[in-house]
Parts: C-alpha cells; structure tokens; sequence
C-alpha cells in the first residue's frame, strides 16, 4: 500500500495555516510548504510567510530555504518536497503538503516527469529579449500560435512558464499542455487526500483586501527595498510575486503608493480565482466550504480527522 500524504490548499487567504497547524498536531504530521515566495529568506511579509512563533513546534519544510537572488521553479520545487516526504516518512511521521500552487502539488502528487532537456540557453535569451523588448503579451502570443491550450492555462505575466512552454515546444516539437496531459493522468504515487479549503467569494476577496492592507502597514514597501538593496532586479524570480513586483513599480515611479495596492488588491483576486479554476480540475478533491462549517476551525479539524479514519486502508 502507497504510503500516505494530505494535501490541504485551497485559494490565497482562505486560512490554510492555522488549519494545517492543528491538522498536523493532531495526525503526528510535519508541512512542506507549497509557495514559490515563502522559498525565500528575507521575504517574509509580501509573502504572508509563517511566523516561527505560529509553527506550534510543527516542523516545516521548504521555509526560508534560499536567498532571494537565487532562482526556483517547479523542478527544484519536486526535487526538494520528495526529499522531504521521505525525511519525514523515516520518523515515522504523516507529510502534509500546504500551499496554493497547484502545479506544484500536482507534480509531487503524480510524480510529473518534466522531460529537463538540454537547456538552450540561446534559444532563452532570445526569448527573454522579446518579452523586454516587445512585452509579455508579445510572448504569450507567440505560445498562443504553437500551443493555444497552454496560453489558456499560463497567464502572460508568468514570463518563466512561458518561455519554457515555447521552448518544450522548440525543443521537442510537442506541446507541453499535451505532456501535462499525459502526465495528469497517472496515478497517484501516493495513498493521498487532497482537501480544498475555500469560501463564500465575496468573504475571500474581502479578506484579500484586508491582507493587503495588513501588509502596507507591517512594512511590505521597507521589505522590497531591502531586497533591492540586497542585489535583487527586477527580473529575479523572487520578484516576480504578487505584490512585490507591484512596489518596485511604486519605487521607480511609474506608479503612485495607491495604484499599486490597489493592483495587488486586484490581482491576487484574479489569482484566486485561477487557483480555484484549477482545484476544480483536479481529481478527488474533498472540498470544505468554510460557511458550511459555520466558520469554526475545530468542526472543519474534526471532518477532515474523520474522513481520514473512515477511508484508512
């Protein structure tokens, strides 16, 4: 029998932390994290990163693990979360995967092989160039012309995934929404349950823009400029998160202090609502509606115990 591993995400400021925090208490369970920010050291409130405080002496991984000027992206991200599971098999312990990125979770999940092939670093520049010179949406139209159904699933602005969806297609001939597909339908190598948290979306975009706001006032213009001072461009790919894209933006004045919390407002609701697309794509997925539980952390804990009890091989 596969071992076991729990999935708790759901869309941005839905409460996965506190929920996965008791979840792991209760099932003997250690956290890996699935963010691409929290990866990063120094990066802590444009993030909403754990606080060591809140982590109950629950152990998390793939928290604070890199500098902010180094690079991340969904291979390491495998790479690192299976050490890790593996760690945490050997204590005897139950891994449980918390995060928003769901490409993230489906790769560790059904074991995706992402076909690395030999990196075409002219192929890339020249790629890069274009998004500099002509725009992201110049990009994203030419991986419209080879591969509409990846264009439909990577936004313009994730530059990265792009280039290397442009590039599979390069490099193979073969379109990598067509290798997703493939790869999506293996099983599971796990004995897993995969829980959504979410609610009414009224209620989560509220609670967005009051993260937001949270975060203006906890510091989030000082941290950016820290990380700027630090050596991070623009281009990095830690800079490339929801909202400290947006104050470097305030930084070099091409946008004032409002315009840019009212884009990070505005985007990380349009991000929710992608993750949400994307959770209801997945398979067997239990989902927990937040309102049908009257709201009450100890009641949804409860549900999630007791579904895990009955379907225990």
């Amino acid at each position: 029998m596969n071992n076991p591993l729990i999935i708790l995400t759901g869309p941005t400021a839905a409460g996965k932390t506190k929920l996965s925090i008791e979840l792991a208490k209760t099932i003997n369970g250690e956290i890996i994290s699935a963010d691409s920010m929290q990866v990063y050291k120094h990066m802590n409130i444009g993030s909403a990163k754990i606080r060591p405080e809140e982590m109950q002496g629950v152990k998390h991984y793939l928290v604070d693990i890199l500098e902010p000027t180094e690079d991340f992206n969904i291979v390491l991200f495998q790479k690192y979360a299976k050490q890790a599971i593996t760690e945490i098999y050997e204590k005897g312990k139950i891994p449980i995967i918390v995060g928003g990125t769901g490409f993230y979770i489906q790769s560790v999940l059904y074991d995706i092989d992402f076909q690395e092939s030999d990196e075409d670093t002219a192929l890339r520049a020249e790629l890069e160039r274009l998004a500099r010179d002509k725009g992201v949406e110049y990009l994203h139209n030419m991986l419209k012309a080879c591969d509409p159904k990846a264009a439909q699933e990577i936004h313009a602005n994730n530059v990265k995934r792009v280039i290397r969806a442009i590039e599979f297609y390069r490099q193979t001939g073969s379109k990598i929404s067509e290798h997703n597909e493939t790869e999506r339908e293996k099983k599971s190598a796990y004995n897993s349950f995969y829980f959504v948290l979410t609610d009414k979306r009224e209620r989560l975009y509220e609670k967005i823009d009051q993260r937001v706001d949270s975060m203006m006032e906890a510091g989030l213009v000082d941290e950016v400029k820290q990380l700027m001072n630090m050596g991070c461009k623009r281009d990095s790919t830690a800079m490339q998160g929801l909202g400290y894209k947006e104050i470097i933006s305030y930084l070099a004045g091409e946008i004032t202090l409002e315009e840019a919390v009212y884009i990070i407002k505005r985007d990380t609701r349009h991000f929710a609502k992608r993750q949400l697309t994307w959770f209801r794509r997945e398979r067997n997925v239990i989902w927990i509606y937040k309102d049908k539980f009257a709201y009450d952390d100890e009641k949804m804990l409860n549900y999630i115990n007791s579904f895990l009890r009955k379907n225990q091989p």
